[in-house]
């Protein structure tokens, strides 16, 4: 197949299902625009946001658009780029443009900016063979590090920092990590390497023995309360039902994070029980480029291993429906 033919990829439906969801396509290998880099696909994780793009939970922005915003590969062509050379191994994040103007460009959250757009949702993704991304969003890839494993930082991993990050955890403090997926694993690592102690609550038995392994200070049932008042929370699962029990376990003064572009509707909060004595509740919305050069330093100084689970590319929609229905524990990534 040539790099100016036809490639194969999947294409998002926007209806719910293993066999909805998706559907095989064959689309022209894209052409990189001034400033882009044209990137053959190695791996490409398999993130839950892909799952609300292609169920249609998420507002449709390019109908029949490519997902896949974890992309590991090698540049073979470009377009007015100094930055990226032809063999060139980079990562392409779920941050794919900002304005650069806007006030909360300037102020270094880009990741805020109104004229945002994203990989895997605005334009195509890594769910092909090839994908496209501006040169100056794409970060690079050591040589050393398995494409697999860059592929799991660049979301999971990424967005997991930016949690932890907003959490204003006190050094040695409580964490809680309600639902135990592909950032929760790894943001856990952090964390414990970090000398927090860590309790995570979680529905899947397997993800319960993984967390042990990973050092945590306990792994229990979702539904139940952790065994210490907790300073930071992060909920990773899309369950607003779960906010006012993470809420409730928080110590005075404490921090609610919740991690996901989609929730469930949330309940009728309760003042005194899950507001009161200065509690915070706040919000991630994707990440700024800083958190991925900071994650990637970082996860490289503190020996972060993500536990990906491999998938071939042409059963996309058994991996999609296996994170749907948590069939999985760790980072499913695509192989070419």
């Amino acid at each position: 197949m040539s790099d100016r033919g036809q490639m194969s990829a999947w294409a998002a439906t926007g209806r719910p299902g293993r066999d909805e969801r998706l559907r095989p396509v064959s689309r022209p290998v894209p052409e990189p625009l001034d400033g882009e880099v044209l990137v053959r696909v190695e791996t490409c994780g398999v993130c839950r946001t892909d799952l609300h793009v292609a169920d249609g939970d998420l507002p449709v922005r390019r109908p029949g658009v490519v997902p896949g915003h974890e992309v590991v590969g090698t540049v073979v062509a470009s377009r007015r780029v100094h930055r990226f050379r032809p063999g060139d191994r980079v990562g392409i994040p779920w941050l794919r443009a900002t304005c650069g103007e806007c006030r909360w460009c300037r102020d270094g959250a880009e990741n805020l900016c109104p004229e945002a757009r994203f990989t895997g949702w605005d334009v195509d993704g890594g769910y092909a063979e090839f994908a496209t991304v501006p040169a100056a969003y794409a970060y690079p890839v050591p040589d050393g590090l398995p494409a697999e494993q860059a592929a799991a930082l660049l979301c999971a991993g990424v967005i997991g920092y930016r949690c932890l990050r907003r959490a204003n955890l006190p050094p040695g403090g409580r964490l809680g990590i309600y639902g135990f997926g592909a950032s929760a694993h790894l943001v856990t690592q952090l964390a414990v390497a970090q000398g927090a102690e860590v309790h995570v609550l979680t529905r899947g038995e397997a993800a319960r023995r993984l967390a042990l392994d990973l050092g945590v200070a306990s792994a229990s049932s979702i539904h139940q309360p952790p065994p210490v008042p907790l300073d930071a929370a992060i909920l990773f699962a899309p369950a607003g039902e779960l906010v006012p029990v993470a809420l409730a376990a928080l110590d005075r003064g404490g921090t609610l994070v919740t991690a996901g572009i989609h929730m469930t509707r949330v309940p009728a909060l309760d003042y005194q029980s899950h507001l009161f004595l200065e509690k915070h509740l706040t919000s991630v919305t994707a990440n700024t480029r800083r958190d991925g050069e900071e994650m990637l330093r970082l996860s490289s100084r503190l020996g972060v291993h993500a536990h990906v689970v491999p998938y071939p590319m042409r059963r996309a929609d058994v991996a999609l429906d296996d994170v749907a229905t948590g069939a999985l524990t760790g980072v499913a990534v695509l192989v070419t």
